[in-house]
């Protein structure tokens, strides 16, 4: 019994000992992240490298809407302006009937308009009903032109079907009696757009009078499928060398982002999911989608599970934001500093703030340990250590 008495004795010796070498080490213990007070005093050590600025969340410290749009429409609402979709252009295939009456150029024609079926007279002679000449498939040249029978050369590029068919009958008109023209657009390759991307069905769409807009072209290109919602999704808008970028889930139908479209614009559809992540004392350290145009903090930190009972610090929930995330910086500017945002859940207030505040793609909620929860393990530690001496003590007795 001595033996066993004096053995528990030298094993409690050592425990305490090695007890007090992890109360000096306290600072070594696990963690899963820095506490309120090391945040807060990092924000000065790191100012010089990294300068980011530390906001207490209150009613008169939330950031304006605008600052928090991941990506604003107002990029592509900028490069609206007035065009037309009915020019012809380089590549443009025409159809082009020619109707004479009388003294004729291209004598019988595929169509008889009024007198009697075979009474026309040849090339040149004089018919009093009306014949059609069709000169189908002519297409315009590189320079802008067409060739056409007894006219020659007609330079055509920027000019409207109406008015191609009166170049038509004044070039006619000294050589065969009351001409008249009609022309159409058999394939179109001036007044075209491309859509591309993730889309169902990518390629080239015409424009017509109607002038489709944005989401027009985008519905008719089968839209984003089943995979990728508009939250999701992000649309390069390109005109005349210029591109801009908005979610496709911030533009509205008929807005000032749902542009008109004009002949060369390009729409390509990309893949890019938003997301936030959460670290520290929370449920657990995830990554999670922001499915919604718009989502709260009050409604991210829920998804999160929220600050563990046992280990966090209600008061110390913060937000890290590189504010450089999802915004394109102006030419020239200097980029934003990043910003973490401190969010006091004790404050009955802070509740409605949570729900102002506008989660942006790559935020990071930190939630920080409690000061206690330290002591907490190292309570646990002891627990584990001296419990075995505990037992061998009552074994001995």
């Amino acid at each position: 019994m001595k033996l066993l008495s004096s053995t528990g004795n030298r094993v409690a010796i050592c425990l305490v000992v090695s007890a007090a070498g992890i109360v000096s080490g306290c600072s070594s213990l696990p963690t899963s992240g820095p506490t309120a007070r090391q945040i807060i005093a990092n924000e000065k050590d790191e100012a010089a490298r990294i300068g980011f600025q530390i906001v207490n969340l209150d009613a008169t410290t939330l950031p304006q809407a605008g600052a928090t749009d991941a990506m604003s429409s107002a990029g592509i609402a900028a490069l609206a302006r007035n065009g037309r979709v009915d020019q012809v252009g380089p590549g443009d295939v025409l159809s082009i009937t020619i109707y004479e009456v009388g003294v004729t150029l291209f004598g019988s024609g595929t169509t008889t308009l009024g007198g009697t079926a075979g009474s026309g007279a040849a090339g040149g002679g004089y018919d009093p009903s009306a014949k059609a000449q069709n000169l189908a498939g002519v297409t315009v040249r590189d320079d802008g032109t067409i060739r056409l029978p007894f006219i020659g050369n007609l330079r055509v590029a920027g000019r409207t079907t109406a008015e191609i068919e009166a170049m038509i009958v004044a070039k006619l008109r000294g050589m065969s009696q009351a001409p008249q023209a009609l022309v159409t657009i058999s394939g179109n390759m001036t007044n075209t757009i491309l859509v591309s991307g993730a889309v169902t069905r990518p390629g080239r769409q015409q424009l017509s009078l109607v002038r489709e807009r944005l989401l027009d072209a985008i519905a008719a290109a089968g839209g984003t499928g089943e995979r990728d919602g508009p939250q999701s999704t992000v649309v390069r808008f390109t005109r005349d060398g210029q591109s801009a970028e908005a979610y496709l889930g911030t533009i509205a139908p008929g807005s000032a982002a749902d542009l008109t479209l004009l002949p060369g614009d390009r729409i390509d559809l990309i893949r890019r999911p938003r997301s936030f992540s959460v670290f520290g004392a929370a449920g657990k350290v995830m990554q999670l989608p922001i499915d919604a145009n718009v989502l709260s903090l009050a409604e991210a930190v829920a998804q999160a599970g929220g600050p563990d009972d046992s280990r966090a610090d209600p008061t110390a929930v913060f937000v890290f934001r590189d504010s450089a995330n999802g915004l394109a910086a102006a030419p020239g500017a200097r980029p934003a500093a990043p910003m973490v945002y401190r969010l006091d859940l004790m404050k009955p207030s802070s509740y409605f703030v949570a729900q102002r505040f506008a989660m942006r793609d790559k935020d990071v909620i930190y939630v920080a340990n409690a000061r206690l929860n330290q002591t907490r393990k190292l309570v646990e530690i002891f627990n584990v250590l001296f419990t075995p001496v505990f037992t061998l003590r009552q074994t001995v007795q």
